[in-house]
């Protein structure tokens, strides 16, 4: 089943109280709080209180998008032990990391066997907690690519390690679809948005309904559960962002 839903990213400047609103209104039915702004690293007062708040609006965590980012956020002092401790005070299900800061393309066999060690340690630390790590897909990092992406997550080969997806900026269908396919196996979630040709031109969601329509697709064949989270909007508009939500209701209510 895919589950709509909203990344609170999407709304920085507003509050846990408006974002949940919102969401309410849009007939969605969970949240991925982030961890800059709405849900900030080891403030479990305020995490605790955002997950008080988001069950009694009859909706569900998603995630937690920590923004913690392998083989950098713990030299910066930022350590993952504070992140899981955040995550379990917010009842997230998963954690979204980033693969690193550079891309596949800058990375040597030295980096990434960094990433590699790190991903396994806090892969084992999330599962104590009975929560699973996923990375972010995303340029600049190590999920760059399809290859790149899906060579990590073979060579990490651990249990509790995934996956989120989103379509990468400016690529053909094709390409998107393989990738997507190649990942499917540790997939967790989705970010759903439509920018194209490039990440500064915001589309309406129901412009890429001939991409979409081949995504969702493609995700349901693996008979588990994913949350499809909408990104990000025209102009940062609540409105925009209830169109958008009102066409990813009527494409999963359709399928």
């Amino acid at each position: 089943m895919l589950i709509p839903g909203l990344i609170s990213v999407t709304f920085r400047k507003r509050s846990p109280a408006e974002i949940i609103a919102l969401v309410r209104q849009a007939n969605l039915r969970a949240i991925e709080w982030g961890g800059d702004v709405h849900v900030p690293h080891g403030d479990l007062r305020r995490s605790s209180e955002v997950r008080r708040q988001t069950q009694d609006s009859g909706l569900v965590v998603s995630a937690y998008g920590s923004y913690y980012r392998v083989g950098q956020s713990e030299q910066e002092g930022l350590s993952f032990e504070c992140v899981l401790e955040t995550a379990v005070a917010l009842a997230a299900p998963t954690i979204r990391v980033w693969a690193g800061t550079v891309g596949s393309q800058q990375a040597d066999a030295t980096y990434r066997a960094l990433i590699i060690e790190e991903s396994r340690r806090i892969g084992d630390m999330a599962a104590a907690a009975d929560i699973s790590v996923s990375y972010e897909f995303h340029g600049g990092t190590l999920t760059d690519t399809n290859e790149s992406g899906c060579r990590l997550l073979r060579e990490v080969c651990h249990p509790n390690v995934y996956t989120f997806w989103q379509p990468p900026n400016s690529e053909q269908l094709t390409y998107c679809l393989a990738g997507l396919q190649a990942l499917l196996p540790r997939l967790t979630h989705v970010h759903v948005f439509h920018w194209w040709p490039t990440a500064s031109d915001r589309r309406t969601l129901a412009e890429g309904r001939d991409r979409w329509a081949q995504y969702l697709r493609t995700i349901r064949t693996t008979g588990r559960d994913h949350f499809a989270s909408l990104e990000f909007v025209r102009d940062d508009s609540p409105d925009a962002f209830l169109e958008d939500a009102q066409t990813l209701r009527h494409w999963l209510a359709s399928e």
